[in-house]
């Protein structure tokens, strides 16, 4: 299967469907933090090229719940980010996961199909993550734990934080990697 994870530097789950026997690339305008087939650029110029299956991580900085206090001074910023979700939904790729926390595009696109958590797939935390789906099942939980710490959310400020609040967790990637690499 040929499969394209969108906005990913991490190289997270990209390496989870490769470690599946997959064919698969990340895209980002960043290089890639782990080895592995990565396209710097805009994952707009490469949407077309025959891809079975998209993962799409988009960036949630004018996007997130988390930032609502600032909407209302990011009024251009939200539409374009919300503009770069529509192209992505509507990719000509069979097979389609957006994953992005709460926020607006539950209001202005539409509602996500499923939320999932961290501690659902090995990680004890809790971290809500929105997964918008096209001709895919809902993820299954492989690994419930305690803990559910919100690790993420408290994090002190940094220049990294963003970072590291962007990286997909290594059990959901594994969930992916297995639950939808088989269709």
């Amino acid at each position: 299967m040929k499969v394209l994870i969108a906005c990913e530097f991490s190289g997270i789950v990209r390496n989870a469907f490769i470690a599946r026997g997959h064919m698969a690339m990340s895209c980002d305008y960043l290089t890639s933090e782990q080895p592995g087939p990565h396209c710097c650029g805009d994952v707009r110029e490469i949407l077309d090229l025959g891809w079975d299956l998209m993962i799409a991580h988009p960036p949630c900085t004018h996007l997130a719940a988390s930032g609502a206090r600032w909407w209302k001074d990011k009024v251009v910023e939200q539409r374009d980010a919300l503009d770069f979700v529509r192209i992505l939904l509507a990719a000509p790729i069979p097979r389609i996961a957006l994953e992005n926390p709460v926020g607006i595009i539950s209001r202005r696109v539409r509602k996500p199909d499923q939320i999932i958590q961290p501690w659902q797939f090995g990680h004890g935390e809790t971290k809500a993550t929105c997964l918008w789906l096209k001709n895919l099942p809902l993820l299954r939980p492989t690994r419930v734990v305690g803990g559910r710490a919100p690790r993420i959310h408290c994090m002190s400020p940094s220049p990294d934080r963003w970072r590291e609040r962007s990286r997909t967790y290594s059990g959901i990637a594994d969930a992916m990697a297995a639950q939808w690499g088989t269709r």
